[in-house]
C-alpha cells in the first residue's frame, strides 16, 4: 500500500513595512519603492493632510515618474461623508473625542510635575555624577513617569473600547459602504503608502475603516506622522514649542505594525539632541522601544523578524547620545 503524499502549503512570508524620514524636501519613497521591486497600483493614505488630502499632485508624480500607478483611499474624506450619512454616529464620535481630550489635559497637567522632578535629578550635581546615590532616586522617578504613561493608555484603551462596544462602526452601513470600495482597491494594490499631516486625525481615520486589518497583505511605506501611527506607540514631541510646555507626551496606542520603535520625525528640528540630560530621560522613558531620529535619507525595514536601519539612522540613547541604529 501506498501511502498518499499530503502537499502542506507553504507558508507566505508577512510584508514588509518601512518607516522613512520625512518626504517633502528629501524625498526616497521613489528609491525605496524602485529597491523593493514595486511595480504595481499603489494605494495611498493622505487623510492627515486633512481638507487638502486629494492634493497629492507631487506624491503621485514622483510614483508615476516609475511608471507606478496611485489610487488615494480618501480617508479624510470618506470619515466626513460617513459622519454626514449617519449623525449618531457622528454625535458619539465628537463625544468620545471630548473625553480623550479631557483625559489629555488632565495626563499633561500630571505629567509636567513628574517630568520637572525627573529633569531635576538627572541635571543635579551633572548627569553623571553621584551614581551611587543618585541612580535609584531617578530610576524610581522615570518609574513614575513610566506608570503615568501606562495609566494614560489605559484610559484611553477604555473610551475606545466604550466606543466600538457601543457603536460597532464598521458595522454600520454608512461606515461598511466605504470599508467595502477600499477592500475592492486594496485587492487590487501592490503596497500602500501612508504619508504624514495631522497624527491624531490620521490615526482615527485608519482606525475608523480598519485600514491596517485590510492591508494586512501588503508591503507598508510610512513616513512623518505615518511612520507614527504604525509604531506601537504614538508620542508627541517638540522641546521647544511655539505655546505650552515641551514635554513628551503619549497621544494614543499607534497601529501595532512595527514593534518596539518609537519614531521621532524632524526629530533634528524638534528635540534639542545635544543636550545629554533630554534625550537621555527621553530614551529611558520610554525604554525598551527604539528612540528613533527619523530625518533626511533615514530607513528602517521591519521583516516581522529583525529591524534592519539604514545608513544614517540614528537612536537616541540611555548616555544622552545619538548613535547608528544598526540592526535591533
Amino acid at each position: 500500500m501506498i501511502a498518499a503524499t499530503v502537499t502542506r502549503p507553504v507558508p507566505r512570508a508577512k510584508p514588509l513595512v518601512v518607516l522613512l524620514g520625512p518626504q517633502r524636501f528629501d524625498p526616497t519613497l521613489g528609491e525605496t519603492v524602485r529597491s523593493l521591486g514595486i511595480r504595481g497600483t499603489i494605494a495611498t493614505v493622505t487623510a492627515g493632510w486633512q481638507e487638502r488630502e486629494g492634493e497629492d499632485s507631487e506624491l503621485r508624480d514622483h510614483l508615476n515618474n516609475l511608471d507606478v500607478p496611485t489610487v488615494n483611499l480618501m480617508l479624510h474624506g470618506r470619515a466626513e461623508q460617513a459622519f454626514q450619512d449617519d449623525p449618531e454616529l457622528a454625535a458619539s464620535h465628537r463625544l468620545r473625542q471630548e473625553r480623550i481630550r479631557q483625559i489629555q489635559l488632565i495626563y499633561q497637567m500630571r505629567l509636567a510635575h513628574a517630568k520637572e522632578a525627573a529633569r531635576d535629578l538627572f541635571a543635579r550635581e551633572g548627569f553623571q555624577a553621584d551614581e551611587w546615590l543618585l541612580d535609584p532616586e531617578r530610576q524610581d522617578a522615570m518609574r513614575v513617569l513610566r506608570d503615568l504613561d501606562g495609566h494614560h493608555l489605559r484610559r484611553l484603551r477604555e473610551v475606545h473600547a466604550m466606543f466600538e462596544r457601543a457603536w460597532r462602526p464598521w458595522e454600520r452601513p454608512s461606515v461598511a459602504r466605504h470599508r467595502q470600495e477600499i477592500a475592492r482597491i486594496l485587492e487590487d494594490a501592490s503596497a500602500l503608502t501612508i504619508a504624514g499631516g495631522h497624527v491624531a486625525v490620521l490615526l482615527n481615520r485608519l482606525r475608523l475603516f480598519g485600514i491596517a486589518e485590510m492591508a494586512s497583505s501588503l508591503p507598508v511605506l510610512a513616513w512623518s506622522a505615518g511612520a507614527m501611527v504604525v509604531c506601537e506607540r504614538i508620542v508627541l514631541f517638540h522641546d521647544s514649542p511655539a505655546q505650552g510646555q515641551g514635554d513628551p507626551a503619549v497621544l494614543d496606542d499607534g497601529l501595532g505594525l512595527v514593534p518596539r520603535v518609537l519614531a521621532l520625525p524632524h526629530a533634528r528640528k524638534r528635540l534639542r539632541l545635544d543636550d545629554p540630560i533630554r534625550v537621555a530621560l527621553f530614551a529611558r522613558r520610554f525604554a525598551p522601544a527604539a528612540c528613533v531620529a527619523f530625518d533626511g535619507p533615514a530607513r528602517l525595514d521591519w521583516n516581522h523578524r529583525k529591524l534592519t536601519a539604514g545608513p544614517g539612522t540614528m537612536r537616541l540613547t540611555r548616555l544622552g547620545v545619538l548613535q547608528p541604529m544598526g540592526e535591533a
